[in-house]
C-alpha cells in the first residue's frame, strides 16, 4: 500500500481536529471569560528509504533519504491574553484586569478556578447570604472559605473594591471592608490547567500549584472591576482565516488520496 494514502489520511484527521477547535472558539465567542484555543501538530515517524551509504562511485553521501509518515495532533493550548471589559451595571459582576483567577468550590468540594466573574448573592447554609457563581458554586476568599455574610446585610449596598475587599457602608455612608476578601490566584503555567465545563479549570502537575496574590509580593496583583465582565478573547476574523486555511489543507490532503488512488488504479491496469 502506498505511504501517501496513510500520510494524507493522517493530515485529514489532524485538520478535522483543527476545525473542531476553531468551531469551539467561534461557538464561545460570547462566553464570559472564555480563552481561545489552538491545535498544535507534530510529525509522525520517519521511514528511511536510503541510508548515508557510499554511492556507486565509492563516495559517501552527506545525507540519506527519509520519508515522513504524516502528522497528528500534539496538544490543544489555550491563549490567556486579556479579554475586553464589558460594562453590565450589575454590582455582582466582576472582571479581572490581570493574570488572576477566581476560586470557587464545585459540588464535590473541589476547588476550581475561573475568569468568569458573573456572580450572585444567594442564601447560605447558615441563613445569611453567600457569594456564588452563576452555576451556584460558592466563591472562595483568600483563606479558601466561602464568602458568607450575615442576614443583616443588604445586597444592594454591598460593594467589592479593586483589591477584592468586600465593603459595606458605615454610618456616614462610606464603604468599609467587613473582613472578607475575594481570593485571586495565579499559576506558574496557566496553559497547563485542565479544562472543565462552564469556563472553569482544574489544577494539574503541569500548571503548578495556585499562588495567592495576597500572599506573594513577587506577583503583580490583579485589579477587580465591579460591574464589568471580561469578554471572550476570541478574534472572529482570525478564526475565520484559520478556518479557511484548515479547510484548504483538508482539501489538499483529500486530493493526495485521490491522486494515490488513481496511481494504484493505473498500476493495476498495466497487466491488461
Amino acid at each position: 500500500m502506498m505511504r501517501s494514502l496513510w500520510t494524507a489520511a493522517s493530515g485529514m484527521i489532524a485538520q478535522q481536529t483543527n476545525v473542531d477547535v476553531i468551531s469551539n472558539n467561534l461557538a464561545n465567542v460570547n462566553t464570559t471569560g472564555y480563552k481561545t484555543e489552538s491545535a498544535q501538530f507534530k510529525t509522525l515517524l520517519y521511514q528511511t528509504t536510503q541510508a548515508r551509504t557510499t554511492s556507486a562511485n565509492g563516495e559517501t553521501k552527506p545525507v540519506g533519504a527519509q520519508v515522513g509518515l504524516g502528522t497528528r495532533n500534539s496538544s490543544i493550548t489555550a491563549n490567556f491574553r486579556q479579554g475586553s471589559m464589558t460594562s453590565t451595571e450589575l454590582n455582582t459582576d466582576f472582571a479581572i484586569d490581570g493574570k488572576g483567577f477566581f476560586a470557587v468550590m464545585d459540588d464535590n468540594g473541589e476547588t476550581i478556578y475561573t475568569r468568569n466573574g458573573r456572580f450572585n448573592w444567594s442564601l447560605g447554609n447558615g441563613g445569611g447570604i453567600m457569594l456564588s457563581s452563576s452555576e451556584g458554586y460558592p466563591v472562595l476568599d483568600v483563606t479558601g472559605s466561602p464568602i458568607e455574610l450575615g442576614g443583616e446585610y443588604m445586597v444592594s449596598k454591598i460593594t467589592i473594591d479593586a483589591n477584592g475587599n468586600v465593603c459595606y457602608p458605615d454610618e456616614t455612608g462610606n464603604p468599609q471592608p467587613i473582613g472578607f476578601t475575594l481570593g485571586l490566584v495565579q499559576f506558574p503555567n496557566p496553559a497547563g490547567l485542565s479544562k472543565a465545563s462552564d469556563s472553569t479549570y482544574k489544577v494539574t502537575a503541569a500548571s503548578g500549584e495556585p499562588l495567592q496574590e495576597s500572599e506573594n509580593p513577587d506577583l503583580q496583583r490583579s485589579i477587580i472591576k465591579q460591574s464589568y465582565l471580561e469578554a471572550s478573547n476570541v478574534q472572529v476574523v482570525d478564526e475565520m482565516v484559520n478556518l479557511i486555511v484548515a479547510q484548504r489543507a483538508y482539501e489538499m490532503n483529500s486530493k493526495a488520496i485521490q491522486a494515490s488512488d488513481e496511481m494504484l488504479g493505473q498500476a493495476n491496469s498495466l497487466r491488461r
